[in-house]
């Protein structure tokens, strides 16, 4: 149980590790706020702690404008949802600031979202998308005349340039190469990622994980190949599979699956799929269903290098004390999966 005095110290450390693990309600002013607000911090006196935003609001307090108690984490804005949808469309769009204060958006706000969700300005998110696009044509038999002026470049020095800089080489020089597709999913609890192969759905991560571009990495190298953002019918079934999830309607995924790992990992991630929707177990019970009792630790590890989340359900694991343990997109989003599927059971 976590004690008043954890608690308070975590929002004094604005830790993020215990998001959606409780709420706090600040007697002196009446509001309730997020472990992680920013706003001055009441004494410890004058604070209390709830487990949900709803019994804060049922002793009658209201929520932060600050740090917005009642939105979700890392949940898409519609304006941004709506420039990743005519992206998608359309990868040849080019959007400039000037366009973007047309719509009524503040370009810096925009920029500031882009870095912190995909690591790249607006811009050059926009750049990537046309090269990615581009690069998929390329590999179905596409001249790269044709491909360069179809997807908005001016000359075929500055397409060449700008290929170069992403793929460090040549158009000409990477017809060869395997591919990966990589799309953007919005859901309820924030963008994910997703790539998928012919053989089914290789990785599904959020795209706020810190280990994400690692992920990323070594899955390219393990099977090398190019990782570009293209459309892929593995992609369809995944977002309909998913909507069903969040929505309460879907207890068991149907897309393939293709997760190259070694035997062992292999081993620990066929475990997981058979831990029952809204059930949980152990790491200590994880090793147990593959009949290893010895090796707690080393299915912990291979849990954290699982890239295919929800799916590949690592969220059901917790530690042996019945506690939370690390999840790579965020406790407070491991509490919202287990809490969904518990009402939904």
């Amino acid at each position: 149980m976590l004690t008043h005095q954890t608690m308070y110290n975590a929002i004094v450390a604005k830790d993020a590790s215990f998001e959606g693990t409780f709420i706090t309600g600040v007697k002196t002013t009446g509001i309730f706020c997020r472990p992680t607000c920013t706003a001055r911090k009441p004494k410890a006196e004058n604070v209390e702690f709830f487990k949900t935003a709803s019994e804060a609001i049922s002793k009658g307090y209201r929520p932060c404008k600050i740090c917005r108690p009642l939105e979700l984490i890392g949940e898409t804005p519609g304006d941004i949802k709506q420039l990743l949808q005519e992206l998608e469309k359309d990868p040849s769009t080019k959007l400039k600031d000037e366009d973007l204060v047309a719509r009524g958006l503040e370009p810096h706000t925009i920029r500031r979202w882009f870095l912190k969700n995909h690591g790249l300005t607006f811009h050059a998110f926009q750049r990537m998308s046309r090269i990615n696009a581009a690069f998929k044509k390329l590999q179905e038999g596409d001249t790269i005349t044709a491909v360069a002026f179809e997807a908005g470049y001016e000359s075929l020095s500055g397409f060449n340039d700008s290929f170069k800089s992403i793929f460090g080489m040549s158009p000409s020089h990477r017809r060869d190469k395997r591919l990966i597709n990589l799309h953007r999913l919005e859901t309820p609890l924030g963008t994910m990622i997703a790539c998928a192969t012919e053989e089914g759905i290789c990785l599904l991560e959020f795209s706020d994980r810190k280990m994400l571009e690692t992920a990323l990495k070594d899955l390219a190298r393990r099977l090398n190949a190019d990782i570009i953002q293209a459309p892929h019918p593995h992609f369809e079934s995944l977002k309909t599979e998913l909507g069903e999830y969040f929505q309460g309607n879907r207890q068991q995924f149907s897309i393939p699956l293709f997760t190259p790992g070694t035997a062992f990992q292999q081993l620990v991630w066929q475990a997981l799929q058979s831990i029952p929707y809204g059930t949980t177990a152990s790491y200590k019970q994880q090793s147990l269903l593959i009949r290893k009792p010895e090796a707690v630790r080393a299915v912990a590890n291979a849990n954290g290098m699982n890239r295919v989340s929800i799916l590949v359900p690592c969220h059901r694991v917790i530690g042996e004390n019945g506690q939370l343990t690390g999840y790579g997109g965020g406790l407070y989003r491991k509490q919202w999966l287990l809490d969904l599927e518990k009402a939904n059971r």
